[in-house]
């Protein structure tokens, strides 16, 4: 199943340490009622991760914002880490 904004899947964790982080351990709707700590992804139709997100006692603790060239390679990393300074990560084509 592909996620939009409007259609997110959750997750346990995160594998990687370079942009896009890969999510793993998808979480089922029913999984969600006890989780205090997740991560939400939003993907496009070509299954790439456009948004993470941190979820911590329902807040957003930290948030990766991706896009992607036209060949399918990551162009730039947008990493807001709750400061108010977003990090921007350049990829050129």
């Amino acid at each position: 199943m592909t996620a939009t904004a409007a259609n997110p899947r959750y997750f346990t964790s995160y594998s990687g340490i370079k942009p896009p982080l890969k999510l793993v351990g998808e979480l089922m709707p029913d999984d969600m009622r006890n989780r205090n700590t997740y991560y939400r992804g939003s993907f496009d139709d070509a299954g790439q991760l456009l948004v993470c997100e941190k979820i911590v006692y329902g807040e957003t603790e930290l948030r990766h914002d991706y896009r992607y060239h036209p060949d399918g390679k990551l162009a730039q990393a947008a990493i807001d880490d709750g400061s108010g300074e977003p990090t921007i990560i350049d990829h050129p084509a």
